[in-house]
């Protein structure tokens, strides 16, 4: 184990006791590194748009693939320790307010695309992006200010998930006229807010207790939740017809097997 790693682990559960300034500076570079580990995904699949032109059923099958790895992360991760963490109330008002976020968010995408005739499909991928990366990633920085590990499973279903988001959202938005330089914009934006979202929420870890934490994990299942059976689904069930079920299927079990392992 190398001197960085030992201090890490001493420094767990530290961070708010008197003296413990290096721990706290230690945890903090663990919460910038993490944020832009977790983040960094929804840039690439950006940019993985952008080197090819993705033929419509295999941009449907990634959309599937990446639908099952989300219906995992909801299931195994944000719910199921959402609930055990602060119990069933801060879980169903956070899931109701990430579902009505959406909501609005989305049917707004909707109004302005018929305005601009431009397809809204790829914006509200974008928008489900960003309300479930926010509250995920002020989960994510406020375990780390505890001293909670970080295992390579939630990294590798982080990627999973998240690569096929950015990816189908990104083909959608430049099939629909939008500009490369735009769409690389956009996914940058949300990128940098998410990894942001975790250094907030390793600042708020000392005032936020379990009902905070559950609370936005059910934020982000409740907006996952909408936007995967108004958007994702069906995008990528227009796109790759039969398949898209046996992609989901195989998102859902990589995904839920890694959560599981982790």
């Amino acid at each position: 184990m190398t001197a960085s790693a030992l201090l890490v682990n001493g420094c767990r559960g530290t961070v708010f006791r008197a003296g413990g300034v290096k721990c706290q500076s230690v945890l903090m570079g663990g919460a910038v590194l993490w944020g832009v580990v977790a983040a960094a995904p929804l840039f690439i699949g950006a940019v993985l748009a952008m080197l090819r032109t993705w033929p419509p059923r295999w941009l449907g099958i990634v959309l599937g693939f990446g639908a099952g790895a989300l219906m995992a992360s909801i299931a195994f991760e944000l719910w199921e320790e959402g609930l055990d963490r602060g119990g069933p109330f801060p879980l169903v008002i956070g899931v109701a307010l990430g579902a009505i976020s959406y909501y609005v968010a989305a049917r707004i995408l909707d109004a302005r695309a018929a305005k601009t005739k431009e397809q809204a499909g790829g914006g509200q991928l974008a928008v489900g992006a960003l309300l479930d990366g926010i509250p995920e990633q002020l989960v994510l920085g406020i375990g780390l200010a505890s001293g909670e590990p970080v295992s390579i499973a939630l990294v590798v279903a982080i990627l999973v998930s998240n690569l096929p988001e950015s990816i189908g959202s990104a083909a959608d938005l430049l099939d629909g006229g939008m500009k490369r330089s735009r769409v690389l914009l956009l996914w940058a934006g949300v990128a940098v807010i998410c990894a942001a979202a975790t250094v907030a929420g390793f600042g708020l870890a000392s005032i936020t207790g379990d009902a905070f934490r559950t609370a936005a994990s059910g934020f982000a299942a409740g907006a996952l939740l909408v936007m995967l059976v108004d958007s994702m689904v069906p995008e990528a069930q227009s796109k790759a017809k039969e398949s898209t079920g046996l992609a989901t299927v195989l998102g859902f079990a990589l995904a839920a097997g890694l959560a599981l392992a982790g």
